[in-house]
């Protein structure tokens, strides 16, 4: 092994590279996090995760397989890695940093949590009421922008006024201009195009989403990258997924729609859609007398292509698509009492997903897989991931190859 000492951090590597070195004695001092330095394809890889096992430092690579311990328990190989090194990994205190986007340690990543929030339709007001109400010592200050100024004015007003009977130390509510869009620690994507009317349940709302909001996305991706603008980028219009690989595509593409890398960082871009599906999941199982809640999972897109585990623990394929039918078609059945049904996603994909996020928290969002984003369980550390590894069954990871590849198809095609 090869170690360094970067920007007061200490590093270590399997290849050598040109950094100031130190030796293995100064290196074990370390009682902070350590970081692996590797150099993956851009597009391809992610900027940080943290390490869960001693396999993922000799890899260069990431798949959806990698959501299963089992393959990492079965290739582990680890002779050439110190007990510090392994203790540091158990403490999930080592870091695996991606060079080819740059040296980025991150650890201030939320440091000031100024929080700017663009569209103020159904969800984006119903999120915002959320984030007001639960961002106390999380959030300092949340602007808001949309079209109609009206709604700005109202929003500002009314939702200032909400304090708790003896204390209004809650999240400062202020209009900003679309130039400070991008004066923020987070930015939340709420705008979208199209929603379907009650009773227009029949057409592939998903891609006709997609087509109408990318456009939107696309532009706030360039603007962010003209700014050279280094916060998150949060998506929650739909679908999350696809609009995710907007942002961060467009947001790494010059002019001339050249792919060069200099914009968003992969782990900075999130979409936020999985957390409404594991509310629902929760919802209908206890109408069926499963134990979702305490051992259940739900996994890719927010929408077709969902995968619900009825239990990770005791994995059922009948138990799991039943209750999978169900969740899918949730939507479907707040439109048949004659309402739209974005309450439950703004808030639980939204707010508390977001609110989780902030924290550090394990939350329900998009993380980038091989090149593409998949919604999944994990939480963002000082700016690295922490994807959930799980003991999943042979069929359930099949179920989920299956999805995933289907929805990389959607990418390939759209």
């Amino acid at each position: 092994m090869n170690y360094y000492k970067i920007n007061g951090k200490n590093c270590f590597s399997v290849n050598e590279y040109n950094y100031e070195k130190i030796n293995e004695v100064e290196f074990e001092k370390c009682l902070e996090e350590i970081y692996f330095l590797y150099e993956g394809k851009i597009g391809k890889t992610n900027n940080s995760l943290i390490v869960t096992s001693v396999n993922e430092l000799f890899t260069t690579t990431e798949d959806i397989e990698e959501l299963s311990i089992l393959k990492i328990k079965e290739n582990e190989i680890d002779e050439e890695v110190s007990s510090f090194i392994k203790g540091k990994i158990n403490e999930k205190k080592v870091i695996k940093l991606n060079i080819s986007y740059g040296i980025n340690f991150d650890e201030n990543i939320f440091k000031s949590k100024k929080v700017n929030l663009l569209g103020l339709g159904d969800v984006g007001g119903t999120l915002l009421i959320g984030l007001r109400l639960l961002g106390k010592g999380i959030i300092e200050e949340i602007g808001i922008y949309d079209l109609n100024e009206d709604r700005m004015k109202r929003y500002e007003m009314e939702l200032n006024q909400i304090v708790f009977p003896n204390d209004s130390d809650l999240p400062k509510i202020k209009i900003i201009d679309a130039d400070d869009l991008f004066n923020c620690d987070a930015f939340i994507f709420t705008a979208s195009k199209f929603v379907p009317e009650v009773g227009n349940e029949k057409i592939d709302v998903r891609m006709v989403q997609y087509q109408a909001n990318k456009k939107i996305v696309a532009i706030y991706a360039k603007m962010a990258r003209k700014l050279k603008y280094k916060g998150m980028f949060f998506v929650v219009s739909d679908p999350v997924d696809l609009l995710c690989n907007v942002v961060y595509y467009e947001s790494n593409s010059n002019d001339l729609n050249e792919f060069d890398g200099f914009g968003i960082l992969p782990n900075k871009v999130r979409g936020f859609g999985l957390g409404v599906m594991n509310g629902r999941a929760n919802y209908y199982s206890e109408k069926m007398n499963m134990n979702y809640k305490n051992e259940g999972r739900v996994f890719g897109p927010h929408g077709s292509g969902l995968i619900v585990a009825d239990s990770i623990k005791k994995y059922n394929d009948i138990n799991s698509l039943e209750l999978q039918k169900k969740v899918i078609e949730a939507n479907l059945r707040v439109r048949d009492a004659g309402f739209k049904p974005y309450i439950a996603p703004a808030l639980s994909s939204g707010a508390l997903s977001i609110i989780e996020t902030l924290k550090g928290n394990n939350n329900y969002s998009t993380v980038f897989i091989d090149g593409i984003y998949w919604g999944v369980r994990n939480k963002l550390v000082n700016g690295s991931v922490e994807i959930e590894r799980l003991n999943l069954s042979e069929n359930l990871l099949f179920r989920i190859k299956g999805s995933y590849m289907d929805l990389r198809k959607i990418y390939e095609e759209n």
